[in-house]
């Protein structure tokens, strides 16, 4: 039986009171915090910095912070953020000359490394990488905006990653992010991930309580494939 969890991402919070939001998700039952780094270069928008992740710690947020980068280069981001608080950090393989050494100076920080794939990128990507990861980030939208409908096609590549994630042996965390809801959260649990990063379906309804437990509700009895 996994472990399933459930990461709100603060994209879809409500940035004027930031802190006050991640109170009240974590609160609500949420397990992790995600946060989303956009650079307007490898994806359109521009989001946040190490200097929100450091003043959420300083808010008083003692929950994991999961940092994803969809920025390039990473390796500054990497130091920045790792300083400023983050638990774990993934990026994605596109905005690293050297995925290994950018993994290497995720451990060096003391934080869980993960390597996000979107939706066009191949698993091939894993190859040699998959004996130091500690997780991976299935992206089933194209990354860059929040509120995006689900694609599909991620359902055969979870299933894939996951049979990768058997072969080791190892406790490799399998994430998904990207419309995830309700209604296909049960699906996306079904062809293996353990982990579902949730923006719009929480941060959108006026009670995170009822969202988080509608999403839990859905995983309850889901068959592992």
């Amino acid at each position: 039986m996994l472990n399933y969890q459930i990461a709100p991402s603060l994209l879809s919070a409500d940035f004027a009171r930031l802190g006050e939001e991640a109170e009240r998700v974590l609160a609500a039952g949420g397990d992790l915090l995600h946060l989303d780094v956009m650079d307007q270069h490898f994806v359109p928008p521009l989001t946040v910095g190490p200097l929100v992740c450091r003043a959420l710690r300083k808010h008083g947020i003692k929950a994991p912070i999961d940092v994803h980068l969809m920025a390039r280069p990473v390796d500054s981001l990497i130091t920045e953020f790792a300083k400023a608080g983050a638990s774990s950090i993934s990026f994605h393989p596109e905005c690293s000359d050297h995925i290994d050494r950018s993994m290497t100076l995720i451990q060096s920080q003391g934080c869980k490394v993960g390597l996000a794939l979107n939706p066009a990128t191949p698993l091939s990507t894993l190859d040699h990488l998959l004996d130091r990861l500690d997780f991976i980030l299935i992206m089933s939208v194209n990354p860059g905006f929040a509120g995006q409908p689900f694609l599909p096609s991620a359902i055969d590549k979870i299933k894939k990653t996951r049979a990768l994630i058997e072969k080791t042996g190892r406790q490799i965390t399998l994430a998904v992010d990207g419309g995830i809801k309700a209604d296909n959260i049960a699906k996306v649990a079904a062809a293996g991930a353990d982990t579902f990063i949730a923006g719009s379906a929480i941060f959108e309804q006026p009670d995170y309580a009822a969202a988080i437990t509608a999403l839990r509700t859905a995983l309850q009895g889901v068959p592992y494939e």
